[in-house]
């Protein structure tokens, strides 16, 4: 963003602080105006040269003409800017952002559409418009080597179509369709799993429905429709953040609320008397559960988490919560605050809810602690972070 000489702001996508550019305006208003950027007079010295031949076309990056560093430097400023702004903090402790190991080829997880031939592409940016492509350097190399591969006739019905990668090399391919009908597709080509996930639940087209993901020496079933972290050296700088916080004593009860697998929950159930889990997903409830099999002290309530909330009759020592991009929602957090839990640390992959939901924790009795961005996602625009809450 940079301003006007009347004041007002500009938004031109690409651009970056301090460089004189050359643009077309294509949308003004009275505060600000958006352009496209055509040409970079004086470049900003972080500027550098995208890697990939679909950037900016792709919807999928939105920072691989800024430098790592510079990234992080951003994407810290963003999130305290968010937390100011939205959730009316001042002095935010904000830490140094954590990054990612690998800056390219770290997401053990991909979503590609299919444009009407059949290709695999991403959606163009700012339009539901299927882009092909004929690169991408996200994915780890156990995908890049085989999603090229991959060619499927136009398919009715496949919305998107999905490769994870496990631990030892192991990839899943996953279908997902609004047709109950299963597709007829193989893989006997391909060393891959598959599925089909439409409604009426998961098919096995061949070998396997789930993953195993290994994190901190610890293996996790992870199924073909559950969640999991895409960064997975991430995912493990993020578990040790959160027992450095928590401390080496022992916990009374501790409540993980979206708890998904069980990432953040096998780690602190061995240090606590009780751990309660709440899980909406019935797929990631049964991997929660074979996850946390060995141990007799760990509960698991399959429910949306306002309804468990409002019936518990118990003072967790911690909360722990990790919820969808949407944040949590109001009734989610009259249940929370109902709780009384000394400390509560909140996981979050968006600074703009993580501030609205700020500003109610701050009322309803929290103070911030500390805030921790984790780069889970470079080359976007997209921030993780994990904050610090005590009463």
């Amino acid at each position: 963003m940079g301003r006007l000489p009347d004041g007002r702001a500009a938004f031109i996508p690409f651009a970056l602080h301090g460089e004189l550019v050359r643009v077309r305006t294509v949308e003004e208003k009275r505060g600000h105006v958006r352009a496209e950027l055509l040409e970079v007079l004086e470049p900003a010295p972080c500027r550098t040269m995208p890697r990939c031949p679909h950037y900016t076309v792709c919807g999928g990056c939105h920072y691989q003409h800024l430098d790592y560093p510079a990234q992080l430097v951003a994407k810290t400023g963003i999130l305290g800017e968010q937390l100011r702004r939205i959730g009316g903090l001042a002095d935010i402790p904000i830490q140094p952002a954590v990054a990612s190991p690998l800056p390219w080829n770290y997401r053990n997880h991909v979503q590609f559409h299919l444009t009407p031939e059949g290709r695999l592409g991403f959606q163009r940016a700012g339009s539901e418009r299927v882009v092909p492509i004929l690169e991408c350097h996200l994915p780890e190399e156990t995908i890049n080597q085989i999603w090229p591969q991959i060619e499927l006739e136009p398919l009715p019905g496949v919305e998107r179509v999905s490769l994870r990668a496990g631990a030892d090399g192991e990839l899943l391919l996953v279908l997902e369709s609004s047709d109950p009908q299963p597709v007829e597709f193989s893989v006997e080509e391909l060393p891959v799993s598959a599925v089909h996930i439409g409604p009426g639940g998961t098919l096995v087209l061949a070998g396997s429905d789930a993953l195993l993901m290994d994190v901190l020496g610890r293996s996790f079933r992870v199924s073909a429709a559950s969640f999991f972290q895409v960064n997975t050296f991430q995912a493990e700088a993020m578990v040790r953040h959160v027992l450095q916080v928590v401390g080496t004593g022992p916990l009374d009860t501790v409540l993980d609320v979206y708890c998904g697998v069980g990432l953040f929950s096998a780690f602190l159930a061995p240090r606590a008397k009780r751990l309660v889990g709440i899980e909406v997903s019935a797929t990631a409830g049964e991997d929660f559960a074979d996850n946390l099999d060995e141990y007799e002290n760990v509960e698991l309530y399959e429910a949306e988490a306002e309804a468990v909330l409002g019936t518990m009759n118990f003072q967790p020592e911690l909360i722990l919560v990790d919820p969808p991009r949407s944040g949590l929602g109001q009734a989610t957090l009259d249940g929370l605050l109902a709780q009384q839990a000394p400390r509560l640390i909140y996981i979050s992959c968006d600074p703009a809810t993580l501030a609205r939901d700020a500003r109610r924790l701050t009322a309803g009795g929290y103070r911030l602690v500390q805030v921790t961005p984790f780069d889970l996602f470079p080359q976007t625009y997209h921030i993780e972070s994990i904050s610090v809450w005590q009463r």
